[in-house]
């Protein structure tokens, strides 16, 4: 109920906002947008066409342009971020999280990049290009360098004083890390522990050593696995020296996770997962005909092979209309376990250990499934056209595909999982070749064998 509650209020906003600009009402929509916060802003220019989209970024209050930055998506942002001049963008980023802007920065082209950085007083600087250093899948860079040390002699009472003096903590702060004087990681302290200790408490007497450390070049999908298994809030990232180089949040770990699935749900249409809604119809018919090419030479396969069978299909025209029934069954069969597979690689699931019993039982379960829908559509097909022998045909052609379908659907992800080409981008297709192929091929084969005259 919450969840609807909250598209509700998202889609009232953008009515309110559309329909303002429409009437030229643009003192009317600033105020809007002041009142909103930055999530549901970059929701309305992510919901908003092109011309439309650049009138709105024009309205937002300055101030806010970082934090509305974040948290668009990555091809709208590149287009809000193609209008902006480098000094400009330099504005928007004063504040922003460093493992953000790193974000930021990397959607801009090498010259823009440059010229931002020149823009940014050296601290700044500093901290993002040692953010920039890493790769953005890994761990270095998505980590936030906005955190408080504290060294093992001093007092709870000095701590105390300081952060007084700051006044405010860094954002999801729940520990502090202690480091030596070379900047070496020691320990944490909680957050509970530092305010619930006497004032003269030596911070080594609080320090938990069995803190365990993220390295800077652990990859993303590794950090999100830890986060999930010991419920963390935050931890430490060092580099292989030991040096304390920032910490990653359970807000970073939440972002990896929703691009994690978004990746996942747009690479099986052959998307890419940051696609535009409402980018240029040129080029989303780009971005879409490359896999619609790759999809159509899959179909010319099964064509050509059907084509094989010329002769038995003219002789009895129920074997076209029964051809696509056997593909069909082992496409959904297939899907499933591709599916299933998919999911447990990206959970951490399936490894060298268990890939033997997994391609077990999955070749058992399609083997079950094919005895199973082979005797229930011959049954109907031998009841349907009173022929026997023709539903044995169609029960033999079932069987062998549900079992190939289980087969390629273990194999396939696992294949191009050790080629480095991503599971959930061509698995799909080339699951739906095999089966389409096998499918076609076990039935009109069959069909010639035992009814070709």
């Amino acid at each position: 109920m919450p969840e609807i509650l909250e598209q509700d209020i998202n889609q009232q906003h953008m009515q309110q906002v559309h329909q303002s600009l429409d009437r030229g009402l643009f003192v009317h929509v600033r105020k809007l947008l002041q009142n909103m916060p930055a999530y549901d802003v970059a929701l309305i220019l992510e919901s908003s066409p092109a011309k439309t989209r650049d009138i709105v970024w024009q309205l937002i209050d300055p101030d806010l342009h970082g934090e509305v930055l974040e948290e668009l998506n990555e091809e709208v942002r590149k287009g809000i971020l193609r209008s902006m001049h480098p000094e400009k963008v330099a504005a928007a980023a004063e504040g922003m999280d460093v493992d953000d802007l790193a974000e930021v920065l990397r959607t801009l082209p090498e010259n823009e990049y440059q010229e931002v950085l020149k823009s940014m007083d050296s601290q700044d600087r500093a901290r993002v290009e040692t953010a920039l250093s890493y790769d953005e899948e890994s761990a270095g860079g998505i980590m936030n360098t906005d955190t408080i040390t504290l060294r093992p002699e001093v007092t709870v009472d000095v701590v105390l004083r300081y952060l007084r003096l700051k006044a405010e903590l860094p954002e999801a702060t729940d520990s502090f890390y202690v480091v030596d004087r070379n900047d070496i990681f020691i320990g944490a302290v909680s957050l509970s522990a530092l305010v619930t200790s006497q004032p003269e408490t030596n911070v080594s007497t609080l320090i938990n050593n069995n803190v365990e450390v993220i390295t800077a070049e652990m990859a993303v999908t590794e950090v999100a696995q830890l986060f999930e298994r010991h419920d963390w809030f935050s931890a430490p990232v060092i580099d292989n020296k030991g040096h304390l180089l920032g910490r990653i949040t359970i807000d970073d770990v939440v972002d990896i996770i929703r691009e994690d699935a978004e990746h996942s749900m747009m690479s099986m249409a052959g998307l890419g997962d940051e696609a535009d809604t409402f980018a240029p119809v040129v080029k989303s018919t780009q971005q879409r005909s490359v896999w619609l090419g790759v999809n159509l030479i899959t179909a010319l396969l099964a064509v050509a092979v059907t084509s094989l069978f010329d002769d038995i299909l003219g002789q009895l025209t129920i074997l076209a209309i029964l051809n696509s029934l056997v593909p069909s069954m082992g496409g959904v069969a297939g899907n499933q376990t591709l599916t299933l597979v998919i999911r447990g690689m990206a959970l951490g699931h399936i490894g060298d250990s268990n890939t033997k019993e997994l391609l077990t039982k999955e070749l058992a379960v399609g083997f079950l499934n094919g005895l199973i829908w082979a005797l229930l559509i011959a049954t109907v097909v031998a009841i349907w056209k009173q022929d026997l022998t023709l539903g044995s045909v169609i029960a033999f052609a079932m069987l062998m595909n549900l079992t190939a379908a289980g087969l390629a659907g273990v194999s396939i992800p696992l294949v191009l999982k050790k080629i480095n080409i991503d599971p959930a981008l061509a698995g799909g297709v080339l699951l739906t070749t095999i089966t389409d192929v096998v499918g076609i091929f076990a039935f009109l084969g069959t069909a010639t064998l035992m009814l070709g005259s």
